[in-house]
């Protein structure tokens, strides 16, 4: 069975492979696909009224947030510290200023108040009663981690079936085996032509993500896309795509956003440390992979 439904500007496709009652196969996707709309609520930065943005308008005030907030935000600066502000998410104003502020559905654009020294050290997590406190204007940007997490979600509600693939435009994980009772064949998006595939792999309860320069382009600055260097506020120009394999979406998410920001001594060591599989393509379409074979 599959169903189709769009959230967090993606087309988010689930598919099972199971024997089990028609009935319970749809109420499981119906929570999986509820886990995105969950976590978009509270993790967009599109929406004036999501959790993420209302926290975001109280600077130098704790303020309470949920799980769904708390988790991949906290996911996120450790990724920041682990990256020394490569991974910041903090770059949300930026994102802002380049364009990328307008929400998929209803149109309407974001501008909010920042400060131009804002980055992931002013944003301070309180574990103890899970508190946000800002110590300047800025916006959180959750870009390389909240789509992962909610593929995360989402795939705990289908883990009982003997397959299933959770693709929320490109990221996905693959639970199980397919129809024949092999490993899941996944198609890596050729970077150049639409609907193409340039690499496929085979894996199994794995995540794929993909981080692309051809995925969003900024309509307000030439060779602006989406994936912007914190500290530079451009766009890298030396891969057009990075795909990442980890056991979770949300890792495999966050890494591969991060490598596309490095150079390829850098990004390959980067992978290497955590002994995960990634493929990187330049622009002139050279795959290159890291982590052993992939197949």
């Amino acid at each position: 069975m599959k169903k189709t439904k769009l959230f967090m500007d993606t087309v988010v496709d689930i598919k099972v492979v199971t024997q089990q009652p028609k009935d319970v196969i749809e109420a499981a996707i119906d929570r999986a696909f509820e886990a995105f709309r969950k976590v978009e609520h509270a993790c967009s930065r599109f929406s004036l009224d999501s959790e993420l943005m209302e926290a975001c308008r109280q600077v130098q005030t704790p303020v309470k947030i949920s799980p769904l907030l708390f988790e991949p935000l906290k996911f996120a600066l450790e990724m920041a510290e682990w990256t020394n502000g490569l991974f910041d998410p903090a770059v949300g104003k930026a994102m802002e200023d380049h364009g990328f502020n307008q929400h998929y559905l209803t149109g309407e654009t974001i501008q909010s108040l920042s400060s131009a020294s804002a980055t992931f050290r002013d944003i301070i997590l309180n574990e103890q009663d899970r508190t946000l406190y800002l110590r300047k204007p800025l916006v959180i940007d959750l870009g390389g981690a909240a789509k992962g997490f909610a593929i995360d979600l989402a795939a705990q509600e289908l883990k009982e079936f003997e397959g299933f693939v959770i693709n929320a435009g490109g990221d996905l994980y693959a639970g199980g085996v397919d129809e024949t009772g092999s490993k899941w064949k996944i198609g890596i998006q050729h970077p150049e032509r639409q609907g193409e595939v340039i690499q496929t792999i085979e894996i199994s309860n794995e995540a794929v993500c993909t981080s692309g320069s051809y995925e969003r382009k900024s309509a307000l600055r030439a060779g602006l896309h989406h994936i912007i260097d914190p500290m530079t506020k451009q766009s890298p120009g030396e891969w057009v795509s990075c795909s990442v394999i980890a056991p979770y979406a949300m890792l495999a998410d966050a890494f591969s956003t991060a490598s596309f920001l490095l150079d390829w001594d850098s990004g390959r060591t980067f992978i290497e440390q955590v002994e995960l599989q990634a493929i990187f393509i330049t622009s002139g379409l050279q795959i290159y992979q890291v982590g052993g074979d992939i197949h």
